[in-house]
């Protein structure tokens, strides 16, 4: 995924399907300047990370 697209997901008030890995997520905030989502897993375990945009899939 590129940035602008992260943070057009990010502003969106619908829920986009997003994964990382795999696993559904949901993206807490964007970092364009340094390429970082906080994402939020919604495979029941509620943990959060910081992965990089481009490892993000829209589907």
């Amino acid at each position: 995924m590129h940035n602008n697209r992260a943070r057009e997901i990010f502003d969106s008030p619908e829920m986009i399907k997003v994964t990382f890995s795999g696993i559904p997520v949901y993206i807490e905030d964007v970092n364009e300047d340094n390429n970082i989502a906080k994402i939020r897993f919604l495979d029941g375990s509620n943990k959060m990370d910081e992965v990089s945009i481009t490892n993000l899939e829209e589907h």
